[in-house]
């Protein structure tokens, strides 16, 4: 079971121990960062072994509520291993934190470990609700912490150079940005297990922390909590990436007007989200952001990479391993010759992630923003939160991104935050 310490008393200790590291310390030339991991299992095993490829970076502590996830890295690492997070915090043998737990867990362990005097690398999507992904965004500031969301493309040399090709015209007025999440589930998707005792060696309190409390269902713990909309979504999951990914490429910061259609139409399994979903984000500038959700159907929807931008002059086509740019031709009662200029660049940039760890380990000696810096971080989440609560309420909401605030749906505007289980409060 985990320790009893309420959440008042914690973090007040937290602001003890952020007051004395309140003055970020200086690195000595062959001195290493000491990183504690939050969640090891899927993805945050996959952020251990990134920082392991960096030599000024000591894997110093793993915490994880599923005893064979802590107990296998710890093993593997040769370090300490807990089953509560708060024990990390504490620890002043730590510089930094790594963030890998489920989605409801972001918003509660970023804010904790700012006032503990920690840096933060925490996953996509940065966090479960809007509001707490604006008080992630004040914390970080107010304590001065360096916070690097895991979306890892910001890290990449080809879509920055991209990136500054689309802004700069390249392609002309872009009018419509698409990517989508597609892998086909039916029919069984994540299969239809019943309620049951929880495993011995899983914490399924602390699992659930600030959500309400449930019985325990191998279909949401310890991985398949994406199918289910009361601790995330694809659109959260997949969808960040992308919403990130074409609104830096693009320069946009955040949408007026959103819409969005899907249902459960094919996958007979247990999930709470679609199974086929359409979101469209209309932006002041001129743009619509579209992003589909296809768990039905499995065929690519581009002739290349992950993403289409489609401009005036030009269409891109971008993924991992290069960008193609394809001409347009003249439309009707236009002047006949090609618009633009036919590209295609390849590139091996080998794993990102990576190099996404290398950004944040440099900030946290240089003091510099991130490339995925929490403000980023939580423009590109909210997108993703948007669009669930357009289907959830089966209404094209307008928002205002200054106020964060939806203006002309005053029922939709009770999805932007959660009453918290007690005794998990956000302070």
């Amino acid at each position: 079971m985990a320790r009893e310490t309420t959440r008042r008393s914690f973090v007040k200790s937290g602001a003890v121990l952020a007051a004395g590291l309140a003055t970020s310390r200086a690195y000595g030339a062959n001195e290493r960062i000491r990183l504690g991991f939050i969640g090891v299992g899927n993805r945050g095993g996959q952020l251990i072994g990134a920082a392991c490829n960096h030599a000024d970076m000591q894997a110093a502590a793993v915490c994880d509520v599923y005893a064979p996830y802590r107990e296998k890295w710890a093993a593997e690492l040769k370090c300490p291993a807990v089953a509560d997070w708060r024990e990390l915090l504490d620890s002043k043998d730590l510089d930094a934190i790594v963030i890998a737990a489920p989605d409801h867990w972001h918003a509660l362990m970023t804010v904790t470990a700012c006032r503990a005097g920690k840096d933060v690398y925490v996953e996509k999507p940065l966090s479960y609700t809007i509001r707490e992904g604006r008080k992630m965004v004040e914390v970080a500031r107010e304590t001065k912490r360096v916070v690097q969301v895991g979306t890892q493309r910001r890290s990449s040399s080809m879509y920055a150079q991209l990136g500054e090709l689309v802004r700069g015209g390249k392609v002309g007025k872009v009018t419509v940005s698409r990517a989508y999440r597609i892998s086909n589930m039916a029919p069984a998707g994540i299969g239809n297990a019943a309620d049951s005792k929880p495993p011995a060696d899983l914490d399924w309190n602390m699992w659930l922390g600030p959500r309400p409390e449930r019985a325990f269902n191998e279909n949401i713990a310890p991985y398949k909590f994406r199918w289910w909309k009361e601790y995330s979504s694809q659109n959260g999951n997949w969808g960040v990436h992308y919403f990130d990914l074409m609104r830096w490429l693009i320069g946009e910061t955040a949408p007026v007007s959103i819409s969005a259609h899907g249902g459960v139409f094919a996958v007979k399994d247990s999930r709470t989200i679609p199974d086929t979903m359409e979101s469209i984000y209309e932006y002041g500038s001129g743009h619509l952001m579209m992003f589909g959700q296809y768990e039905a159907s499995g065929n690519s929807m581009f002739p290349y990479g992950e993403c289409e931008l489609r401009g005036t002059d030009g269409t891109i086509y971008a993924g991992n391993r290069g960008y193609q740019i394809r001409q347009e031709k003249p439309g009707q009662f236009q002047e006949d010759g090609d618009r633009g200029e036919a590209v295609e660049v390849k590139v091996d940039e080998g794993d990102v992630t990576v190099q996404h760890m290398r950004n944040f380990l440099d900030c946290i000696k240089s003091r510099k923003t991130p490339n995925a810096d929490v403000e980023e971080g939580h423009r590109s989440t909210t997108i993703a939160h948007l669009g669930n609560i357009a289907l959830w309420t089966k209404s094209r909401i307008e928002w205002d991104p200054v106020a964060e605030r939806i203006t002309n749906n005053e029922a939709a505007n009770q999805y932007l935050e959660y009453e918290y289980r007690k005794p998990w409060t956000l302070e």
